[in-house]
């Protein structure tokens, strides 16, 4: 289990936020290179206290927006609000405020765990100490293991204690459970909750669209660096998904023509599976009483709402779990 998380009083729910509660604002933001618009003309709000997962393929300018949003690079056009400051002005006045875990967090090979998460704690005037985070990701029993000695796994979540060193009110965390193993995973998405309940707000990059529908309040996938969808999760499954997945197994070989008779659909097969796409409950019902009446068989039956993979997927022709590398 994850140790129990104190940074500070608890904050008000971002449900009903006013506009004054949003703690980034990106209004028309360009990047340019060349002829090449990378970033495109993004305009986003990001609300104080949200989960915000922002997916796109790889080329597709996340990276980018990512790293202009943190002050990493300069817009071309545009501007950025981040809790209340004009951040073209310069990031000095936020730094203290927000927290990074970059893709490629490292840390020095000899250094052990304590002394890294203290080195970092010490340049925020000791904020939270070594062993509160150390508990608060369940790395405790590595405490004296040095860096270069720890799996790929607990090197991340070196870099997500890193991260909140100086109790952030916002926390970029771009792909953070990257090399970690489910039960890993979910101690991550733990803390990632018990920030959120504390009014942080989450800005998160995963490629893990798993990760992205179980975490986040609000999503935009970016893609040829527009913003070609956002809203809640049900929001973009609803607006882009394809309703509800039929899915028979062990199929008769004639149960696919029947089903393609019906008129609900086209029918897909994959493997031994005819899966169809339906738009409501009730054509499920009357699909299964006729299924039932023609004597065809099958092994099992499953019915499952369309997912933000398969909404992922529709909009930018790419799964996301397949690109590799920045994005």
């Amino acid at each position: 289990m994850v140790g129990q998380l104190s940074i500070g009083p608890q904050q008000g729910s971002s449900s009903g936020s006013k506009p004054s509660e949003y703690v980034i604002v990106i209004r028309d933001l360009y990047k340019t290179y060349g002829k090449v618009n990378a970033v495109d003309g993004i305009s986003l709000r990001i609300r104080k206290g949200e989960v915000f997962a922002f997916l796109g393929p790889n080329g597709a300018g996340k990276t980018t927006t990512v790293e202009i949003i943190e002050g990493i690079r300069t817009p071309t056009k545009g501007s950025i609000q981040m809790l209340g400051v004009d951040i073209g002005r310069g990031t000095n006045k936020v730094k203290h405020r927000i927290g990074v875990l970059p893709q490629e967090f490292s840390s020095f090979d000899r250094v052990t765990v304590t002394e890294t998460i203290s080195f970092f704690s010490s340049l925020y005037g000791n904020k939270r100490g070594a062993k509160e985070l150390m508990k608060l990701l369940n790395i405790e029993e590595h405490a004296k293991k040095q860096y270069q000695k720890l799996s790929g796994g607990l090197k991340q979540r070196v870099g997500i204690a890193v991260s909140l060193v100086n109790d952030p009110e916002i926390i970029f965390l771009d792909e953070p459970t990257t090399g970690l193993d489910p039960a890993s995973r979910q101690e991550v998405w733990e803390v990632i909750r018990k920030l959120k309940a504390r009014g942080r707000t989450v800005f998160l990059t995963t490629h893990y669209m798993e990760e992205a529908q179980e975490l986040a309040d609000h999503v935009a996938i970016i893609n040829r660096g527009k913003i070609i969808a956002e809203g809640t999760v049900d929001e973009l499954i609803e607006n882009h998904g394809s309703g509800l997945v039929l899915t028979f197994t062990g199929i008769d070989g004639k149960l696919v023509p029947f089903l393609n008779g019906m008129g609900c659909g086209q029918v897909q097969v994959k493997g031994s599976q005819a899966v169809m796409n339906l738009k409501n409950k009730d054509q499920i019902l009357g699909i299964l009483e006729l299924v039932k009446g023609s004597g065809l068989s099958y092994r099992a039956m499953n019915v499952r709402r369309s997912n933000l993979e398969e909404v992922f997927l529709k909009l930018t022709g790419k799964a996301l779990k397949d690109e590799e590398g920045r994005q």
